[in-house]
């Protein structure tokens, strides 16, 4: 394994000074606002959470958890990277470096992990929803958020063993290597990114489905009614499905392609390409909370009663329940989301 920051200086001399120079300051500034948009943004969710007593249910225990998954590089990783960009190499040591890398890949898996969670929710409330208090009871949705974070841990420890978290001095980054081992980098690009998205897609795929029998149905039997807000509340966590697929894709299949073939794709990937994979990777991370926002009204209110609430932050952590966002009146939706409106989708 190469020594942190041994090729540090590296990417000046490839490029030169003055286009190093600018491409650090552009890499620094977009992770900056990824930072500030990270711990911001997923403050705010867990924050709306906590408070409204409306939003506290089992799909929305799997959002708080993808909120903490990508709280974790913007408290350590991030910070480090930075700080490797400013000094053109990594000045923090070897331990450091593994740490570094250990967070940041259960910050990835985690994040995709708890993706899956949440798709594999709302197909059994949407598609399966006379069973689905059974299967989501409060002591059984714990479990499954502790089985989330026993499989993610157990995911990324065996790059302890294969000696994958290094420093690379292209992205600033102590992350996993993926010419350390071409059998293991196809493993980890199969079973932490396609398999799971594989899931999301079948989950997702199954719903949309449902979804447009229903609306089929609505025309041609006008007692059968699909609220607006049951789409809404859908189409909010696939949006951060497509965002998280979107992003880190690229560097996943930049990965699986160097992994088959190296001698023959690695040469013929471009620097830039590979960098602008990364950071629209980590760039990522700070983007879930900014959707919660846009695609629901609901969200949108609580951030900004928490927001008002910071000129008196004792009334930060009162319940606004009450005041704030109704529920449903049946049973609570699995969802980030519960509108006004929603309704059941019939089946």
């Amino acid at each position: 394994m190469e020594r942190p920051g041994s090729n540090g200086s590296c990417a000046g001399c490839r490029l030169g000074a003055g286009p190093a120079a600018r491409a650090a300051t552009a890499l620094a500034a977009v992770l900056i606002v990824t930072i500030v948009g990270d711990i911001l943004g997923n403050v705010l969710v867990i924050l709306s959470v906590l408070r409204n007593k409306k939003l506290r249910n089992a799909g929305n225990i799997f959002v708080v958890s993808l909120s903490v998954a990508d709280l974790v590089v913007a408290v350590y990783p991030y910070p480090l990277i930075l700080s490797a960009i400013f000094h053109n190499g990594w000045t923090m040591g070897n331990v450091h470096c593994q740490i570094s890398g250990f967070l940041m890949g259960l910050s990835v898996i985690g994040s995709i992990f708890n993706i899956t969670a949440i798709a594999i929710n709302r197909y059994c409330y949407i598609c399966h929803s006379l069973r689905y208090d059974k299967l989501f009871n409060l002591k059984n949705t714990c479990c499954y958020l502790c089985l989330t974070w026993i499989l993610t841990v157990v995911a990324i420890v065996p790059n302890f063993f294969v000696g994958s978290l290094q420093y690379d001095p292209r992205i600033y980054s102590c992350t996993f290597a993926q010419t350390v081992s071409t059998s293991y980098t196809i493993t980890v690009v199969v079973v932490h990114f396609i398999v799971p998205l594989s899931i999301v897609t079948f989950c997702y795929l199954r719903i949309w489905i449902l979804v447009i029998q229903v609306k089929h149905r609505v025309r041609q039997d006008c007692k059968q009614k699909l609220r607006a807000a049951d789409i809404r509340n859908f189409l909010t966590m696939f949006v951060v499905f497509v965002l998280f697929a979107v992003c880190w894709g690229p560097l996943n299949f930049i990965g699986l392609a160097v992994s088959i073939s190296p001698s023959k794709v690695q040469p013929h990937i471009p620097e830039w390409l590979f960098v602008l994979s990364y950071f629209m990777a980590y760039f990522n991370s700070c983007l879930n909370a900014v959707i919660y926002g846009l695609l629901n009204q609901n969200f949108r209110k609580e951030y900004k009663r928490i927001l008002l609430t910071l000129r008196t932050p004792r009334l930060l952590f009162i319940d606004v329940s009450k005041g704030g966002t109704e529920g449903m009146k049946s049973k609570p939706s699995p969802a980030i989301t519960n509108n006004n409106n929603q309704a059941e989708i019939p089946l």
